[in-house]
């Protein structure tokens, strides 16, 4: 049976409201700044002439020039870069943890920063989102894999990014042969005792920081030895959690076995520490027969100041863009209902405003 062909995922177009929202300004300074000031991109003019539209490399050109969003060491050049690296990490299938790892780099992009993606989980979702396909477009060389096999080669991680359709995103993608990781490295402590299975991607990452703002990194739903070196590379982790009873549980297994881990680690000389741990309630149900009440509770007396005050409610927008393997900063102004989309999408983007405000204090202070 032949698969009917997948379309090629194009990046949204921005109307003048929302390049001006992007910017924060209105669209009286817009206009003003599109008739006096050089070099910024004029988008293209619709109708009588009074609206426009602008591209995704148009609305983050007009970002980095005209918004008093902090421009980071990578975009001004004043000294080396210092890319920060983000795990979002979950064991629970249908946690939207790969969907919130897209929209975090979406959301970053929108800022203004340049983000890599590595896809670290054998399903190669996230790869999807980022418009490859798995089964036509990516093979084992493409992944992480051959750097699992010989960390010391020529070039390293660089070697395997890719761009995507989206401008300021790019993505080590992810393939099925990602299994293998799974025999070679245990394989390879066999051989070694003393063989730092978990520092294999930190290493490999670190050369990669001065080519990006943000590293964030997706793995499987489970406690993988890539996932191990996930958990150990990241500075930061964001936990995407849905307020059920069974997707609890999971992530209180979750912080058992992390803990046993860690514990091994220690005890072998390497400590762990980040920069933050949130837990993102996402797909919640504000229905009056939903259980998100009450698991909230067990949630904020178990995790505490982890709890985001964000939440991402349940919504058919998210469900339906991941069936067209999109995410709502996919959509265009009049795809959907406006209304429908800023409901999931403007807790995503105040949530990626309290991310990036967090690097920005280390960015600004030189760190």
């Amino acid at each position: 049976m032949m698969l009917a062909p997948k379309p090629r995922k194009m990046a949204p177009t921005f109307t003048s409201a929302q390049v001006a929202e992007l910017c924060g300004i209105d669209r009286i300074k817009l206009n003003n700044l599109l008739a006096t000031r050089e070099g910024l991109p004029q988008g293209e003019a619709q109708g009588s002439g009074r609206s426009r539209v602008f591209t995704l490399p148009d609305a983050r050109t007009w970002v980095q020039q005209v918004s008093d969003i902090y421009q980071t060491p990578l975009h001004t050049g004043v000294r080396d870069a210092d890319g920060k690296v983000i795990l979002v990490a979950n064991f629970k299938g249908g946690s939207t943890k790969t969907t919130t790892t897209m929209c975090l780099a979406q959301g970053l992009t929108l800022r203004g920063r340049r983000v890599l993606l590595i896809d670290l989980d054998p399903q190669a979702s996230l790869t999807e989102l980022c418009g490859l396909y798995a089964e036509k477009e990516v093979t084992e060389d493409s992944t992480v894999l051959p750097f699992i096999y010989d960390p010391q080669m020529e070039g390293g991680l660089l070697n395997f990014v890719q761009p995507t359709y989206w401008d300021g995103l790019d993505v080590i993608p992810a393939h099925p042969t990602l299994f293998s990781a799974e025999f070679h490295i245990p394989g390879t402590v066999i051989k070694n005792p003393g063989f730092k299975f978990w520092d294999l991607l930190r290493q490999g990452i670190e050369t990669l920081r001065q080519h990006y703002d943000y590293i964030i990194l997706d793995t499987a739903p489970s406690l993988s030895y890539l996932t191990i070196n996930a958990l150990m590379a990241a500075d930061a982790m964001v936990m995407p959690l849905v307020p059920e009873s069974l997707d609890f549980i999971s992530s209180v297994s979750f912080w058992s076995l992390f803990s046993d881990l860690a514990h091994t680690i220690m005890e072998r000389g390497d400590e762990k520490t980040y920069d933050f741990v949130s837990v993102l309630l996402s797909k919640v149900d504000y229905g009056k027969t939903s259980s998100a009440p009450v698991v909230r509770s067990w949630v904020q007396r178990t995790y505490k100041d982890w709890v985001s005050a964000v939440e991402v409610p349940a919504s058919s927008a998210m469900s339906n863009g991941a069936l067209a393997m999109a995410t709502v900063f996919d959509i265009s102004k009049g795809d959907l209902a406006d209304k429908t989309v800023a409901r999931v999408r403007q807790p995503l983007t105040d949530y990626v405003r309290w991310i990036d405000d967090l690097y920005v204090e280390q960015w600004r202070a030189g760190k």
